[in-house]
């Protein structure tokens, strides 16, 4: 597996995953809704982790600096 997230890509998805367990610890949302954004919260927890979104490979996006050529 190639890397293909920045420190802000993985720090953004890792803000967000907290923010989403924030609000389901306040009770702020619940439910079904409440099982889709903690499993998309576990998501973006494991790949910013693991430095790889599967997604942004299939779309061919990456957001890792290009290292320059000499």
């Amino acid at each position: 597996m190639k890397t293909n997230m920045s420190k802000t890509d993985r720090l953004v998805r890792t803000l967000v995953a907290i923010g989403v367990a924030l609000l389901i610890y306040f009770d702020i949302v619940s439910g079904i809704f409440a099982y889709i954004l903690l499993a998309l919260a576990g998501i973006f927890v494991l790949t910013s982790l693991v430095n790889f979104c599967p997604l942004y490979r299939l779309l061919g996006i990456s957001t890792c600096s290009v290292p320059k050529k000499k």
